[in-house]
C-alpha cells in the first residue's frame, strides 16, 4: 500500500510557510512544535525530498517545498470546499463563513451587515478580517478566507466576482476653498490642484487616479494617508483636497467636519462594489444571497 501526506500535514507545512517561524505555526495549529516539526518530517521522509531547510535563525523552503505549498493550499481550499458543499445542503448562511474587506468599504457596510445577519440568519457566525485588496485576495486564494468584499475593477485572478453594485466619488474641499461653492467639477480637471490620495497599496488610490484620468501625480503631493478619516482630517485643516466614496459619506464619514462635497461628471466618476469567491466552492447560492443583502445595506438610509 502507497502511503501518501495527510491533510494534517499539509496543514502544518503550510502554516509554517505562512508564520516563517515553527513556534508561531505551531501555536496556530494549536500543537506542540514538536509535533508540527516530526508530522512535517513524515511529510518529507513520504515524498522521499526535503522541503525546508532548517537553521538556527530563520525558515527557508526549497523550490521544491515552495512548490509543495501552493499545491497544499490549493488542496487545502478544495478540502474546506467540500465540507462547504455538505453544510450548504441544509440552512442556508448557517455555520461558519470568514469575509475579508478592504478597509474603505468594511467600516462603512459591515455594522450594518453584521446587524441584518443577525435578524435574519440567527446561526451564520460571521469571522471578520480586514486587510488591503492585496492581501485580501491571497487570503482568499488560498483558503484562508471564504469570500472577500472588494472594490473593481481589480485583476480577480480567475475568482467568481458577483458585482452589487456603484459607489461614486465626491470630490472633498475645505470649506473656504474656491471649488466649495461648484455644482460639479470634471474629474479630468483636476490634475493642477493637490490632490490628496491613500498611499500605495489601497486600491482607492488606483481608483481615484483612474477616475481623473491620472497616471500620476505632482511633485506636490507631500502625503498619503492610510485611512478615509485621515484623509478628511487632512482636507478639513487646508492641506489639500481629496476624493471620497459616497458610501462611506453615507455612513456619516463626513459628520462634524468643516468640509464641503462637490459631485464629480466624466465618463467614470467611481468605483464597484463586489463580492468574490473561489469558483471551486459549493457554497456560490449561499454567497450570492449574501451579495444580495450587503446590496441592501449598501442603500443610503
Amino acid at each position: 500500500m502507497k502511503y501518501k501526506p495527510t491533510l494534517r500535514q499539509l496543514f502544518y507545512l503550510v502554516a509554517v510557510a505562512e508564520h516563517q517561524n515553527f513556534s508561531r505555526a505551531a501555536e496556530a495549529c494549536f500543537v506542540t512544535q514538536s509535533t508540527l516539526s516530526a508530522g512535517i518530517m513524515e511529510l518529507e521522509r513520504l515524498l522521499g525530498a526535503p522541503l525546508i531547510e532548517r537553521t538556527k535563525r530563520m525558515v527557508r523552503f526549497t523550490a521544491l517545498g515552495l512548490d509543495v505549498v501552493h499545491r497544499a493550499e490549493d488542496i487545502l481550499a478544495r478540502t474546506d470546499d467540500l465540507v462547504d458543499l455538505v453544510k450548504s445542503a441544509g440552512e442556508p448562511l448557517s455555520g461558519e463563513i470568514r469575509l475579508g474587506a478592504i478597509p474603505t468599504i468594511g467600516p462603512y457596510v459591515l455594522p450594518r451587515l453584521l446587524k441584518a445577519l443577525r435578524k435574519n440568519y440567527p446561526t451564520l457566525k460571521v469571522y471578520l478580517r480586514e486587510g488591503q485588496t492585496e492581501e485580501t485576495l491571497g487570503l482568499l486564494s488560498r483558503g484562508f478566507l471564504d469570500v472577500g468584499l472588494l472594490a473593481f475593477p481589480y485583476p480577480s485572478r480567475g475568482l467568481e466576482v458577483d458585482i452589487l453594485g456603484s459607489d461614486e466619488f465626491a470630490l472633498l474641499c475645505p470649506a473656504g476653498h474656491p471649488l466649495a461653492s461648484r455644482r460639479q467639477i470634471a474629474a479630468s480637471s483636476l490634475e493642477k490642484e493637490n490632490l490628496l490620495l491613500m498611499e500605495e497599496g489601497h486600491c482607492l488610490r488606483d481608483h481615484a487616479l483612474s477616475v481623473c484620468k491620472f497616471h500620476h501625480l505632482s511633485s506636490r503631493e507631500e502625503f498619503r494617508a492610510t485611512s478615509l478619516e485621515t484623509l478628511v482630517l487632512m482636507v478639513e485643516e487646508g492641506l489639500g483636497l481629496t476624493l471620497v466614496p459616497m458610501l462611506a459619506i453615507n455612513a456619516g464619514l463626513l459628520k462634524g467636519k468643516r468640509v464641503k462635497t462637490v459631485p464629480l461628471t466624466g465618463t467614470v466618476t467611481g468605483r464597484q462594489i463586489g463580492l468574490a469567491w473561489r469558483s471551486s466552492s459549493a457554497r456560490f447560492e449561499e454567497f450570492r444571497l449574501l451579495g444580495s443583502l450587503i446590496g441592501k445595506v449598501m442603500q443610503p438610509g
